[in-house]
């Protein structure tokens, strides 16, 4: 398996997960989230994997087929006016193709991605799950993650 940052030739293969990723959003809280519908425009998808601050990494098995993604975002709080001087690298969509599941592309991914934000001198990494996403929020906490905000709501 080779992890890399995703390129323009991966949009087709990024889109397919971001729909997977969707409908475990959509079936869990379908009150939130449309089903049958893409996340980004071919166009979007390209501005971000140019944006390097928005980091886009792909998992690919020996063929060149994507197996995972991690969709990135760097954040700097360094002279924010009540955050402490520091970089955080925010997860903000992290998939292991259906297919895929259970052969640890994942906790590669993960891997890849944690390192990567240390060698950019980054503090913490960090990210949000729905509460819906048990599997999701199971293998975050096997990967050592730990609540560190909590979101809640009331609908009305």
């Amino acid at each position: 398996m080779e992890i890399r940052r995703a390129v323009q030739g991966d949009i087709p293969a990024l889109h397919r997960l971001l729909r997977q990723v969707l409908e475990v959003h959509h079936e869990g809280r379908p009150d939130l989230f449309k089903g049958g519908v893409t996340k980004y425009t071919d166009e979007e998808l390209a501005a971000l994997l140019a944006d390097d601050t928005r980091p886009v990494f792909g998992a690919f098995d020996d063929a060149g087929h994507l197996l995972g993604h991690a969709f990135c975002v760097l954040e700097d709080y360094r002279s924010d006016n009540i955050m402490t001087d520091r970089k955080t690298l925010y997860i903000d969509d992290i998939c292991v193709d259906e297919t895929s599941r259970g052969q640890h592309v994942g906790t590669a991914l993960y891997t890849y991605v944690k390192d990567w934000a240390r060698e950019a001198g980054c503090y913490n990494v960090t990210l949000n799950v729905w509460r819906c996403n048990a599997g999701a929020m199971a293998f975050y906490e096997a990967m050592g993650l730990v609540p560190y905000k909590i979101g809640m709501e009331a609908i009305l």
